[in-house]
């Protein structure tokens, strides 16, 4: 029996695919269920499993070619009898050497008959035991002179640089090592990267329909959207402290760490709830109100920037929270999203500060109306009670679109989040 492989159904509004990678070659043997082709849509790559256990016989779509919903991808045959050539595995018979007790021993130690010693036989053996004595090696007065007698200068310059200097031939007398040696050294032109070696002056390289919905949704925030940013800085003093003093007592009941996002999550739904318009959209001449809190999060992957959904996330704890990120997150990387876990945002969080980030103006998520940019922690000297003090300092800033949050509103909505985040106890008060 012949079984067609099919492109699936890929979700809402997706209706075509790029056929990725073939995990399978033509003539394998492959089980029912078994992923044998990859797809890439403009949102998440997916795996098609094979229909039936047998071979596959026929590859129809090549890799790069975009398939519609319902094409055939390839066939897989469950008659096809695929022929196994068995291995011959030869016995190696070991090969016997006479006299062979000095073999055993290491290499660097020579064997040595003892003078003025009597060498006896054991009683189980044919052969006469020979002891030995491990000679020590130590360097001849060649090597000795071989070493390099550095002058002051020269050895600081090695010690400032690290140089390695075995990779150096001196112009001094002897091969001696001389400044002008490492002076001419540093001046040298780099070489190539290995990239340029590798690829040549340039490379062109199609983009990925991943990355290609990127640039278009970009765009296309910047073109539809009045996009504004407003900034505000927040003391974590009290973030940290908390989590330190309470991430044992977390991690041993439930079984996951307390991070920084189940904070910035909950401090971002008591703002939306007090400001609607934050978690609102446009569609044509009308404004939707959302009643609910999807907050989306992005994630850095190897094919590029995906942006999960975090749904209800008003229904959850700390360590819901946290629990669903680090499941979701996983997914991501390992390329196992669907589509409906990038589906149904209402408002995103954006964590730049985990590749270093101080500062940033976040780009929209259309259709959502506003993203909260998260940076690093740094020390910084701040003023409390007319005294300078060092604390751990984070910038947030708040993208938004002008057409439907005001100045005040957004400037209102990141104060409350900086409020609720340097007293959290009021996360737990829900005030």
């Amino acid at each position: 029996m012949n079984e067609k492989i099919k492109v699936p159904v890929l979700g809402e509004s997706i209706t075509e695919a790029t056929v990725s990678k073939w995990l399978k070659k033509k003539g394998d043997l492959v089980q029912a269920d078994e992923p044998i082709v990859e797809l890439e849509t403009d949102k998440v790559n997916l795996e098609v499993p094979s229909p039936i256990s047998g071979t596959l016989t026929e590859i129809i779509s090549i890799e790069g070619s975009v398939v519609e919903v319902g094409a055939d991808l390839g066939s897989v045959d469950e008659n096809k009898e695929v022929t196994k050539k068995e291995e011959k595995i030869e016995k190696i018979k070991p090969k016997v050497k006479k006299n062979d007790i000095e073999n055993l021993e290491p290499k660097q130690k020579e064997p040595q008959l003892l003078d003025n010693e009597v060498i006896e036989k054991l009683g189980e053996h044919d052969q006469p035991l020979v002891l030995t004595k491990e000679v020590e090696t130590k360097p001849s007065l060649k090597e000795k002179s071989n070493k390099q007698v550095l002058s002051p200068a020269v050895r600081k310059i090695v010690a400032e640089n690290k140089i390695n200097l075995e990779t150096i031939k001196g112009s001094g007398k002897n091969g001696r090592l001389l400044k002008g040696d490492l002076i001419s050294l540093m001046s040298k032109n780099p070489p190539p990267s290995e990239r340029k070696v590798k690829y040549g002056q340039e490379e062109r390289i199609k983009m990925t329909r991943l990355r290609q919905t990127i640039a278009k949704r970009l765009k296309q925030a910047q073109e539809n959207a009045a996009l504004l940013t407003t900034f505000n800085e927040v003391d974590m003093t009290n973030v940290i402290e908390m989590r330190k003093n309470n991430q044992d007592d977390f991690q041993s009941r439930f079984g996951i760490k307390l991070g920084m996002m189940s904070f910035f999550v909950k401090a971002s739904i008591v703002a939306l709830k007090n400001f609607p318009a934050v978690n609102a959209e446009i569609e044509g001449d009308e404004i939707i109100y959302k009643n609910y809190y999807n907050i989306s999060f992005a994630v850095g992957t190897d094919k590029g920037l995906v942006v999960p959904v975090l749904k209800d996330a008003d229904m959850m704890s700390f360590a819901d929270i946290e629990k669903n990120i680090k499941e979701i997150s996983d997914k991501a990387k390992s390329g196992k999203l669907t589509i409906e876990d990038l589906q149904g945002g209402t408002f995103t969080i954006s964590n730049g500060g985990v590749y270093g980030s101080m500062l940033s103006t976040p780009i929209l998520n259309l259709p959502q109306s506003g993203v909260l940019g998260m940076h690093n922690i740094v020390e910084r000297p701040v003023v409390i009670d007319s005294e300078i003090k060092i604390r751990p300092i984070m910038y947030l800033a708040l993208s938004y679109d002008h057409r439907i949050i005001d100045g005040k509103e957004s400037v209102s909505f990141l104060k409350m989040i900086k409020e609720h985040l340097e007293d959290p106890r009021r996360l737990f008060l829900d005030i």
